[in-house]
């Protein structure tokens, strides 16, 4: 049986590699440039954070529901899903790195004091988490273990430092960003790594044997 520790660093590792091309990054990004980061993060974090309650009771339904071995054959699919997206959605060749998604000319972004930016970060976050491909590892994630805290703070120790880094720097760089073909080849390392996954999955149901702690 995979202990809490464990599942810890398996959500904090699948949530990192399933942040390339998630919207919220995007809209993070966008807003840092019209506020302060760390209020754009909290805003966010907030949000993200209560999704990932609903998600994790969602997963955690479905595991008292179906057979291991249903739970086990749809969270592999998932994962193939989740980097059959990743592949499809990495940027072409040349691709600007500064935007945030179409989301942010929708929102009134205001302007009001220390805290301008929580309101609207909170919002559109709560809004377009809705859905979201991160929404998929987190719920297949729950289906397999029982450990709910642990995939939300491992989550969590994965989203908010990301989150930080990426406010902080466009709010810093976002004026000298140029076309950047770097972010595509992380996009397709990622979705290599869900497809091991996907594989590590398959291989513990046909030979018992599991490499990965999964």
């Amino acid at each position: 049986m995979t202990g809490w520790v464990e599942v810890l660093v398996i959500a904090f590792a699948a949530q990192l590699f399933a942040l390339p091309g998630e919207k919220g990054q995007f809209v993070i990004a966008g807003l840092a440039t019209r506020f302060h980061p760390l209020v754009v993060v909290a805003g966010a974090s907030c949000a993200f954070g209560g999704w990932t309650v609903l998600e994790i009771a969602l997963g955690q339904a479905l595991q008292g529901a179906l057979p291991k071995l249903y739970l086990d054959a749809a969270t592999a699919a998932l994962f193939v899903a989740f980097a059959a997206l990743l592949i499809y959605s990495a940027p072409e060749k040349g691709t600007s790195t500064a935007t945030d998604g179409g989301l942010l000319p929708d929102i009134d972004v205001g302007d009001g004091g220390r805290l301008a930016g929580f309101v609207p970060s909170f919002s559109v976050m709560a809004l377009g988490e809705f859905g979201d491909k991160t929404q998929i590892v987190t719920i297949g994630l729950a289906a397999r273990y029982a450990e709910g805290s642990a995939i939300w703070l491992g989550e969590m120790l994965a989203i908010v430092p990301v989150s930080l880094v990426n406010a902080y720097f466009f709010d810093r760089f976002a004026h000298r960003l140029e076309a950047y073909d770097g972010k595509r080849y992380l996009y397709f390392c990622s979705a290599a790594v869900f497809l091991l996954f996907a594989a590590d999955v398959v291989l513990e149901h046909a030979i018992g044997v599991s490499l990965l702690p999964l």
